[in-house]
């Protein structure tokens, strides 16, 4: 670690529990609706943008409302439950306050949207501790790309050699690896089928981050 001046961080299912956010959003939308989640909804919507998920929707429970009113529930369900109700992994804060307190550069490197990511790290106490918050929006390319990390290095200030990237899943992991970066998988039940893949992969793998403190 004595190279090291950087720490980037995913958020979801790396730095906060929220994995579970969105299946509880198609839980509760459709039993508003009078419906059960089928078996194979959350995988036939799982890589749609929200408006072709709306489309899907309409059309398989055949629903009266429009693409735009149902994109407009879901994201309001999820800013709610962002903002009051997802949770800082165990040893979350503690490993931030170690890194602010050793003056390393902290960001966040994102999927998700900045009305997401703002509410949940306030309401969380932690939003203070990023130097940067970075989406993958803002660079026009996912996780499977060096882009997004190479964008945060960039706006924290240092090169790609001296940081080193949590993330939770294979994709991330690769994508950080490709930017020259240093990597810890972070374990998280979501991607728990990947796990074998992640030890290989990362420079090191821990199911907390109380395991670094």
């Amino acid at each position: 670690m004595d190279k090291i001046k950087g720490a980037i961080f995913d958020l979801d299912g790396t730095l906060i529990d929220s994995m579970y956010v969105w299946r509880k959003i198609d839980v509760d939308f459709l039993a508003e609706r009078g419906f059960e989640v089928p078996a194979d909804y959350e995988q036939a919507i799982k890589t749609m943008h929200f408006e072709t998920a709306a489309e899907y929707t309409i059309s398989r429970f055949n629903l009266n409302e429009s693409v735009d009113e149902i994109v407009s529930v879901w994201l309001n369900m999820a800013v709610d439950e962002y903002m009051h109700n997802v949770k800082l992994k165990d040893g979350a804060k503690e490993l931030l306050k170690k890194f602010k307190n050793d003056n390393m550069k902290i960001g966040i490197a994102t999927s998700s949207k900045p009305f997401l990511t703002e509410p949940a790290l306030k309401n969380n106490g932690v939003y203070d501790y990023f130097d940067t918050v970075c989406c993958t929006s803002q660079v026009g390319k996912d996780k499977r790309h060096p882009d997004i990390y190479l964008f945060t290095a960039k706006k924290l200030g240092i090169r790609p050699e001296e940081c080193i990237v949590f993330e939770d899943i294979v994709d991330g992991i690769n994508g950080a690896k490709l930017a020259g970066m240093k990597t810890v998988a972070v374990y998280d039940k979501h991607s728990e089928n990947d796990s074998d893949k992640l030890k290989k992969l990362a420079d090191k793998y821990i199911l907390s981050f109380k395991e670094l403190l």
